[in-house]
């Protein structure tokens, strides 16, 4: 019962993203054209992967923050270099401690647009667009990671709820931005 669930739930965020315009919308990182959302299949693959999605996250709204016109993107912006950048810092510390000799070759494939050039209200809708698959992304990671079974401490287990609730309730948000702003 509990697995079907999840699967809905997965299906649920699928449909939620597919249905809006925001697929039909300039701008948008490689995930908006068509590229695979990662999969994992341990505990110390999703800590490898979720790291420099992250750094992603925090980078882009490093740039959001110093260019937005809109206060409530500055207080987004400030929630998730504040977030992610602890996550960062804990999964870091993580790996450290109980992947230590672990040899990490995986390389990420950036997602989020180049955002050097826009400003105001473009960056506000290109930024909620790609941050939207973004934070998808790591909904869909973290709910792998739940429901196969691959958190071997419950500390990350817990962090992968964490993540997923977070950022779903922020993908709700965004898509509430775009559609009242846009």
């Amino acid at each position: 019962m509990y697995k079907y669930m999840s699967i809905f739930f997965i299906v649920f965020l699928i449909l939620i993203m597919v249905g809006g315009s925001v697929l039909a919308q300039p701008g948008m990182g490689p995930m908006g054209n068509g590229h695979m959302m990662e999969s994992i299949s341990s505990e110390y693959e999703f800590l490898i992967k979720m790291i420099p999605h992250h750094e992603e996250a925090v980078y882009t709204a490093k740039i959001l923050k110093e260019k937005t016109n809109r206060e409530e993107m500055r207080e987004f912006a400030d929630k998730i270099i504040e977030t992610q950048s602890r996550e960062i810092e804990q999964m870091n510390e993580w790996l450290d401690k109980w992947y230590p000799n672990r040899e990490n070759y995986y390389e990420y494939q950036a997602m989020m647009g180049n955002y050097e050039n826009i400003e105001g209200n473009q960056l506000d809708q290109v930024f909620l667009q790609d941050m939207i698959f973004h934070h998808m992304a790591a909904v869909m990671m973290s709910q792998q990671l739940i429901v196969n079974g691959f958190a071997e401490h419950e500390e990350v287990y817990n962090l992968a709820l964490s993540i997923r609730t977070n950022q779903r309730n922020e993908i709700f948000q965004m898509r509430e931005w775009l559609g009242s702003w846009y």
